[in-house]
């Protein structure tokens, strides 16, 4: 079968969740298919919409249209003609979305006029909430990242995109009204394009029943299917012995993440304990959260970027415990899946999917949401049982009796299924 697959980034450029997914499952793909990546680069010295390809393997070519400076456009006429162009060479029978943001939502458009059924996995809030986190930026006010519960045109103007306004009172109303007249085309074209996907996946309950809730996207029309990993990655490695408890962050250094509330936490431990970050250096963001590390009698350790492909060894043989401390809702985060794969507990926020995969004192531990106290609590206990916590840790992964994690092998298989069934309905 000749798969495209488009995603707004695609490593080693961009290494979230949504990006590393898609490698891994594009790797298992192009085994026994032709695949195609269509993705974004932001090279500053090449025009815009500048498409080049680079072959990975025999049956895995990447093709990266460059955007360098377009940040919050969601629809791009110039791509749009571009990745017409790109269709008619390449001629797909399916293609699989993985994210729109920062490419174009008229991507959806030409598949559709050219007949290519369209897969697209839910991999956050965007197509509901023009930041895609429902997490509010509240410029100027004290009260920045607040948890939005739902989305409204004028309020996103308001909260969200104060941060264009000139300043000027006198033109205040009017920037109000065209930014809330912006997002209003914006939710109207994200529902027209929502109408022409054929099946939508989500990798947890909790982003699924979201989508059918407070977006209507018919129940029948989201297919639940968790992420699939390569387990070849997570063979075991033994954990230092007689070392002083370890906890673990993984990922970026932005706010939405809850850096900073779980350095809070960890600064106001009365046990001894070490926490090691990793993640690549965000800059400011990075560097204002190390100085918090003056501040703690613990250790605190920065220890950059990690490879994927050695996480086993380079990461979760490193810690006792994984926190995933979150302010936004975090539909199913791969790190708690990666961590529950080397039997490593996971101590994370009661909400949204990362409740869905860790249970309270099952397999990990929750904590409240944004609350620093509650969090340090749960740390606290921790490092007080740690045999309990490594009996935690071999509970696994809460969906399989062996506490695996579903396999890139499996998952592509159900994939390649629900492509042949789409294509086959088409026909």
């Amino acid at each position: 079968m000749k798969i495209l697959k488009v995603i707004h980034g695609y490593p080693p450029l961009f290494n979230a969740g949504s990006e590393v997914y898609s490698q891994t499952l594009c790797n298992e793909l192009s085994k026994e298919n032709e695949v195609h990546v269509f993705t974004r680069e932001e090279n500053p010295y090449f025009p815009e919409f500048h498409l080049r390809k680079d072959r990975i393997k025999e049956k895995l070519q990447v093709h990266y249209i460059n955007i360098p400076r377009g940040k919050d456009g969601y629809r791009h006429e110039q791509l749009d003609k571009v990745f017409h162009q790109f269709i008619q060479e390449v001629n797909p029978e399916i293609a699989h979305i993985g994210h729109l943001n920062h490419l174009s939502t008229g991507i959806v458009d030409v598949l559709f006029e050219n007949k290519i059924p369209i897969v697209y996995t839910l991999h956050d809030f965007w197509l509901m909430c023009p930041r895609g986190q429902f997490l509010q930026t509240n410029f100027g006010n004290s009260d920045y990242y607040q948890l939005c519960e739902g989305q409204e045109d004028r309020k996103c103007a308001t909260n969200c995109y104060n941060a264009y306004f000139s300043g000027q009172k006198e033109s205040l109303e009017k920037e109000i009204q065209n930014w809330t007249d912006w997002i209003h085309f914006r939710m109207k074209e994200i529902r027209g394009v929502c109408e022409k996907i054929s099946l939508f996946i989500s990798p947890s309950r909790y982003l699924k029943e979201r989508f059918v809730k407070d977006f209507f996207i018919a129940e029948e029309k989201i297919l639940l299917l968790d992420y699939g990993f390569q387990l070849e990655r997570f063979k075991k490695y033994s954990n230092y012995k007689a070392r002083t408890f370890s906890f673990g962050y993984i990922g970026t250094h932005i706010p939405a993440k809850g850096v900073n509330l779980l350095l809070d936490a960890f600064i106001q431990m009365e046990d001894t304990a070490v926490l090691k970050i990793w993640g690549r250096d965000n800059g400011q963001s990075t560097k204002a959260l190390k100085e918090k590390v003056k501040l703690s009698k613990n250790k605190i350790e920065f220890l950059g970027e990690y490879n994927n492909e050695t996480i086993a060894k380079s990461v979760f043989a490193e810690i006792d415990c994984l926190v995933v401390p979150s302010i936004w809702t975090e539909n199913s985060p791969l790190v708690i899946h990666e961590a529950q794969q080397s039997k490593i507990p996971v101590i994370t926020a009661n909400v949204g999917g990362m409740k869905e995969f860790v249970a309270d004192k099952v397999n990990g531990l929750l904590f409240k949401h944004r609350d620093i106290k509650s969090l340090r609590e749960q740390m606290e206990f921790a490092v007080n049982n740690p045999f309990t916590m490594k009996d935690l840790g071999k509970k696994g992964y809460l969906y399989s009796d062996t506490g695996d994690i579903p396999s890139i092998e499996a998952h592509a298989d159900e994939i390649l299924l629900t492509y042949y069934g789409l294509v086959g309905n088409l026909k």
